[in-house]
């Protein structure tokens, strides 16, 4: 795991203020590579990189080029299929000088072009510069666990990590998209391309770029291709999703450094454990974290785990301390994300790196095997009483959502007035409506701006609802979990574990989300995947035959923190005197009245806008730099 920093004059050559530039971007991400960094320029380009080593402590250094020179690369992540693509390359004649993944990606570009990305196997985000044809060529992998942003100043593109490294691009003008904001006030992240800059983009899960003679071009390479297809009894499927999930678990324990795991007690981290556990042995560590609040902690069920399993276990109990953390979690982050999870993933992190440089976790399991019970389950009830409605009669239905009393205490799928609500949208926009903690109407009178009339209007709906729409399968469920895969997972889970764990420069793998099992699970229908009771039903079938006890059994509790009940509790003053006092940064994107009426309203437990709060600190936490 490392950092990328890059910049490449698309039809000049590269001015010395810009060389310079990229060396001060390379300097922004130490705790991405602290083992090391490089660079290397010439006429058009510039490549600088920071170093975690993990594998060929000796011989991985990057920048890292070909035998001759002439095509140069800068690499952040994992290829684990590297030692099965060279014995292919070295038959047609590449020559290797180490042992790294990254020199595979070298000579794979050679051999292949922009087709080397079909033959990787794993996380990644990289840049190519091929100096023969004046050319750079950059990808990123099939899901988006590692980050790449990208933006052009003055003829210059220039490639990072992390947004925080393009502000010190030469020419860099800070300039906030308030459109951006918006879907970020609604859904608690920024929906890639967009970033909370003007200009400046995220590179899209699944999409290599290529500049080229002045202009740059993106394009998709992977996709889900079949959905529903498969029609095998549950038993056959668990012995595949078992098979499978050994070899991504197994092909993700390759490390010259100790390597442990996340332990969070539920079914998805306990079966990655458990395949661990026969490779590792009484070798295998695992972290695990609480806040002492039951309904967030699963610490005594992560705890039998380990013990199960011989796992030398390290779990801690937090006590609620956001004085102390926020500061560095939002710098950590380097955008705004208001997902309160960060903070316990931000201390798993660091717990973690006490005793390994590398750490497998659980992520994936839920998107891809129908594991939100909170919104699938809901989902698949409104698709089932869609169809027996008319579809004259949903306008009215609707509208006596609209009216119905509100009670947003209570579970998801006993809200009648939501349910109502959903049944007189389309389902696109009902995904839309479960996704937002803030209607978009909100969020804009949040912004002092006049609201929608209509949700469809804003922005990042289409943004949203357009893979949704898109998706082959008429499940709803199945079209559901298509859109969290392209929009949530990638902009919330995926942004949360690469930034808190970097910050501790810690690695970490997620096999769940490996992209053979990902198709594999988008094959067998949702129906078969959930039940009316419960979600992830295969996955927990399969963690009966793996784990101890009821543990597969367990209702899912969600890795996160009680961060409303912190707002309106124990930490209800400091958000007053840091968000609502005259001054605050955020204020100029958000109006302070609609800001405090949130508030007060929350607190006297009128509304559940603990999320919606929480956003807005973080935005003011990092508009403070």
């Amino acid at each position: 795991m490392c950092g990328i920093s890059g910049a490449f004059g698309l039809d000049a050559p590269l001015q010395p203020a810009v060389r310079d530039a990229v060396r001060r971007m390379n300097e922004a991400i130490t705790h991405r590579g602290p083992d090391g960094d490089g660079f290397h320029d010439d006429e058009r380009v510039a490549l600088g990189h920071r170093r975690l080593a993990i594998i060929d402590l000796a011989g991985g250094r990057q920048p890292m080029s070909n035998e001759d020179g002439s095509v140069w690369i800068v690499f952040n992540g994992e290829i684990y299929n590297h030692r099965d693509l060279r014995p292919d390359l070295e038959a047609r004649g590449h020559r290797f000088r180490t042992s790294s993944d990254t020199e595979v990606i070298v000579h794979g570009w050679e051999e292949y072009g922009p087709a080397v990305v079909d033959r990787l196997h794993g996380m990644f985000a990289f840049a190519i510069y091929d100096a023969r044809r004046r050319e750079l060529f950059a990808a990123r992998d099939r899901l988006g666990k590692k980050p790449l942003y990208y933006t052009v100043i003055d003829g210059v593109l220039h490639l990072a990590s992390e947004l925080p490294q393009l502000r010190r691009a030469a020419g860099w003008t800070d300039d906030i998209d308030l459109t951006a904001l918006e879907g970020y006030l609604a859904l608690g992240y920024f929906v890639a391309p967009a970033t909370p800059y003007r200009g400046v983009y995220k590179l899209l899960p699944g999409h290599w770029l290529h500049a080229k003679d002045g202009r740059i071009e993106t394009r998709e390479y992977w996709d889900v291709a079949e959905f529903d297809t498969d029609t095998r009894s549950d038993d056959e499927i668990l012995d595949e999703i078992d098979e499978r999930l050994r070899a991504a678990v197994h092909g993700r324990l390759e490390s010259e450094v100790p390597l442990g795991a996340f332990l969070s007690g539920g079914v998805d981290s306990g079966l990655v454990v458990s395949y661990m556990a026969e490779v590792l042995g009484d070798r295998l560590v695992t972290a695990s974290v609480g806040f002492g609040e039951r309904a967030f902690d699963e610490l005594e069920a992560a705890g039998i785990t380990a013990s199960h399993f011989g796992a030398r276990h390290h779990p801690e109990t937090i006590a609620p301390r956001l004085d102390e953390v926020i500061d560095p979690v939002v710098r950590a982050l380097g955008e705004p994300l208001a997902d309160a999870s960060v903070i316990p993933t931000w201390y798993v992190s660091r717990i973690a790196r006490r005793h390994v440089t590398v750490a497998l976790s659980g992520d994936g399991g839920d998107e891809s095997w129908a594991g939100y019970d909170f919104r699938y389950q809901p989902h698949a009830m409104e698709a089932f009483v869609r169809s027996l409605v008319p579809a004259l009669a949903a306008p009215a239905i609707g509208w006596l959502g609209r009216r119905w009393p509100r009670s947003p205490r209570l579970p998801r799928p006993l809200r009648v007035g939501t349910l109502l609500e959903n049944l007189g949208r389309d389902p696109a926009a009902a995904y839309y409506a479960d996704l937002t903690f803030l209607k978009s109407a909100d969020a804009r009178r949040l912004m002092g701006q006049a609201p929608h009339h209509d949700p469809a209007a804003s922005p990042v709906f289409e943004a949203v609802t357009g893979p949704y729409r898109r998706c082959p399968s008429r499940d709803a469920v199945q079209r559901a979990e298509y859109a969290d895969l392209k929009i949530y997972l990638p902009n919330d889970p995926l942004v949360k574990v690469d930034r808190m764990s970097m910050a501790h420069s810690l690695e970490v793998r997620s096999p769940l989300l490996d992209h053979r099992l990902v198709e594999l699970a988008f094959r067998v229908p949702a129906s078969r995947k959930q039940s009316w009771r419960q979600g992830k039903r295969l996955l927990r079938a399969l963690a009966r035959r793996r784990l101890p006890g009821a543990l597969w059994s367990l209702p899912k509790k969600g890795f996160s923190a009680p961060i409303g009940a912190w707002i309106a509790g124990p930490f209800a003053g400091m958000f007053r005197d840091e968000v609502l006092a005259p001054g605050a940064a955020v204020h100029r994107c958000l109006d302070a009245q609609e800001l405090t009426r949130l508030f007060e309203s929350h607190r006297r437990g009128e509304r559940d806008a603990g999320y919606a709060l929480w956003a807005a600190w973080v935005l003011e936490r990092w508009l403070r730099g």
